[in-house]
């Protein structure tokens, strides 16, 4: 494998790390409704578990409310049984059309926990950086290059590193202030 395709490879890995980094920080809710904090939950509907947007449609009709109309109104129950196990915090009103979920307020407690939890996450997406970093750093030293050529590339890869672990900090920065922003 030739520099130019190691560099691309692991550019395009570290991009997915980035990619998966903020999907898993939309799951970490901030007082706001984002139906995307119900991406995890999965209803039984006959018999079989199916992800939450494949029943219905979930929509932010109000700046702290989740409104979630089922295609089919017979799993309504299922649903809002879900909704309720899922440790989420929310809690489901149902109206035999429709469920309704009012996120409540964070609390300053709540808010530092889930500053925690961010922080957590974003550790996680910096191991998989150097994990990534180290893949690559395999395949130049299983590529045979020149000293000097090897020297260069590992130096690209590293400046590289540096570049997504700043984006990562940034990202964290970001998601902690929405968070404690009150």
């Amino acid at each position: 494998m030739d520099s130019e395709m190691i560099i691309l490879d692991i550019t395009e890995k570290l991009d997915k790390a980035i990619a998966n980094l903020e999907k898993r920080f939309t799951t970490v809710r901030a007082g706001r409704a984002n139906p995307s904090s119900l991406d995890g939950i999965v209803v039984e509907y006959y018999g079989s578990m199916t992800p939450l947007k494949q029943l219905a449609t979930i929509s932010v009709p109000e700046a702290r409310q989740l409104l979630i109309k089922p295609f089919d109104k017979s799993c309504l129950s299922a649903i809002e049984k879900a909704i309720f196990n899922s440790n989420l915090g929310y809690t489901p009103g149902n109206d035999g059309e429709t469920i309704r979920i009012i996120i409540p307020e964070l609390t300053e407690e709540r808010r530092k926990e889930l500053a925690k939890q961010v922080k957590a996450l974003a550790e996680e997406g910096k191991v998989s950086i150097r994990n990534i970093r180290h893949d690559a750093l395999e395949e130049v030293k299983k590529s045979e290059f020149p000293e000097d050529e090897e020297k260069a590339i590992e130096k690209e890869i590293q400046d590289l590193v540096n570049d997504y672990n700043k984006k990562v900090e940034e990202k964290l920065k970001e998601k902690e202030q929405e968070l404690l922003t009150v």
